[in-house]
């Protein structure tokens, strides 16, 4: 180390050492420091005991008057869904009602349309077995007789 470095530490420890407070003035600012502190202490305790029921205080009506319209449209749309749920029902019934309806209808065209083919079968019958009749007759009598059924002319003398 060279001399003007140790000149200007020592000058430093120096002034260092003069601005140094003296002890009385370091006894007022710790007792400043300890009123400080107990001033805080209370403080602390004072709101401690205070802000925890106005803040409960203020939570809870802040939350009722937020709660409160929200609980009113939770009813209203509780009672529109239970419209809408009875509305639904009483389409399901007529709905169920149409769907009977419908399918009486169509039970009834279908015995309509199969007592037609019936009566349609039943005459069938009745002309097959005229057919076969004269078929047996045809079979039976081979040669047809032919009669001849006066006429007018035929009946006058003398034409």
């Amino acid at each position: 180390m060279d001399r003007d470095s140790l000149e200007r530490l020592n000058r430093r420890i120096a002034a260092a050492h003069e601005a140094r407070p003296s002890d009385a003035a370091l006894e007022t600012a710790l007792e400043r420091a300890k009123a400080g502190l107990e001033a805080l202490a209370q403080t602390a305790a004072e709101l401690e005991a205070d802000v925890p029921p106005r803040l409960g205080a203020a939570v809870q009506q802040g939350m009722r008057a937020e709660a409160l319209p929200v609980a009113r449209n939770l009813a209203e749309l509780r009672g529109l869904t239970a419209q809408v749920v009875r509305r639904l029902e009483g389409l399901k019934g007529d709905v169920a009602a149409e769907r009977r309806e419908r399918v009486e209808d169509l039970a009834l065209l279908v015995d309509l349309v199969a007592s037609g083919w019936r009566s349609v079968e039943r005459r069938l019958d009745r002309l097959e077995r005229a057919l076969d009749r004269l078929e047996r007759a045809l079979i039976e009598r081979p040669g047809a007789s032919l009669y001849r059924i006066p006429g007018r002319a035929e009946t006058r003398p003398g034409a």
